[in-house]
């Protein structure tokens, strides 16, 4: 007979609910959240379970590689998807949880989460965290701009050691407000220092690896922006058209079609903000300061010219996501003279 397992993961305990065919249920219980145990649980009361599957989480890549290598055919379910099922039911709980999961597995109205890879995983937590030390030195700088602001004294333009000396220049004559700010600027200066040595491992990573290489060819596109790609696609056979990497990414325009009613909004901004905010700042990189000529560029002027240079930036973002899709689907190189064929 076959079965159908539904597992509701936290941190401490698994709910477990196994149905048949027909969405009957035969087995519920709650086990540790490890994967031994689950994984035991479903060899002695699920030998044949066709599916078990389990929502997207903080901790679901590692549960599903686990259970993934101890034989359980585990599927990551959405857990917007999941969500939008299991509002259905009455009352929550995690056994209710875990019996809609498992009637999810049997009727297959499911939409699977792809589980990255380790090296993706890493890739990640890496630009993850340059992202919080360049948003912590940001805030520390707004800080202190703002307190001086308030005693009337304003920085300017600074950048790197030049903001710290400027600051403690203002301060020469206000020893009271330096007790203040000194404490932020010691914060920042040990904030700079350890983003500095991430940025090195960045660089590092992006010169050793050649498929990161060969999507910095792509004008604009840098270290930051290849790998976050990268790691964010992280298998490119996942999509059979490279324009579809640019609907992922949420770069295309929302549309709502319902009888008389047909209208295009604005992009959907679904999928990963950081790599959409690269590949943002590469096309403005792209349209302003990239001197070269090539027909990505003179495309987006063009929109430019006719829509402003906000929406160009965006669609040009969303070229560059189906262009470096193509590039590491075919291991080639940017074209200049070809930028737009691949869209």
């Amino acid at each position: 007979m076959k079965t159908y397992v539904g597992l509701d993961v936290s941190l401490k305990e698994t709910s477990i609910c196994i149905v048949d065919e027909t969405g009957a249920a035969l087995k519920e219980g709650v086990v540790l959240s490890d994967p031994d145990c689950i994984a035991k649980y479903l060899a002695e009361h699920a030998p044949m379970a066709q599916r078990v599957g389990l929502e997207s989480g903080p901790t679901s890549s590692w549960l599903w590689r686990e259970l993934d290598a101890r034989g359980v055919p585990a599927i990551c379910i959405d857990a917007r998807h999941a969500s939008a099922a299991l509002s259905m039911q009455i009352n929550k709980s995690d056994r209710n949880d875990a019996v809609g999961i498992a009637r999810i597995m049997q009727t297959g109205w499911y939409r699977e989460v792809q589980i990255k890879s380790p090296v993706s995983h890493a890739t990640r937590a890496l630009l993850n965290t340059r992202a919080l030390l360049v948003k912590i030195r940001r805030d520390l700088e707004n800080q202190v701009r703002g307190l001086l602001k308030v005693e009337g004294l304003v920085i300017g333009r600074a950048k790197d050691g030049v903001f710290s000396s400027r600051v403690r220049s203002l301060l020469g004559e206000r020893p009271d407000m330096a007790l203040i700010i000194e404490p932020l600027l010691s914060a920042r200066e040990n904030t700079r220092q350890q983003l500095g040595l991430l940025e090195r491992r960045v660089r590092q990573l992006a010169s050793d690896t050649p498929l990161t290489r060969s999507l910095m060819t792509v004008p604009g596109v840098g270290p930051v922006t290849a790998l976050a790609f990268m790691a964010t696609i992280d298998d490119p056979g996942r999509f059979r058209r490279s324009r579809s990497v640019g609907a992922y990414l949420g770069l295309t325009p929302r549309r709502h079609a319902s009888g008389e009613v047909d209208w295009s909004g604005r992009i959907s901004k679904c999928g990963d903000t950081l790599v959409r905010t690269y590949l943002f700042e590469a096309a403005g990189v792209l349209l302003t300061r990239v001197q070269k000529w090539c027909a990505l560029k003179a495309w987006g002027l063009r929109i430019a010219k006719r829509s402003g240079m906000k929406k160009a930036r965006t669609a040009v973002a969303r070229k560059l996501a189906v262009i470096l899709h193509r590039m590491w689907r075919d291991g080639t190189e940017f074209q200049w003279k070809t930028a737009t064929s691949a869209c």
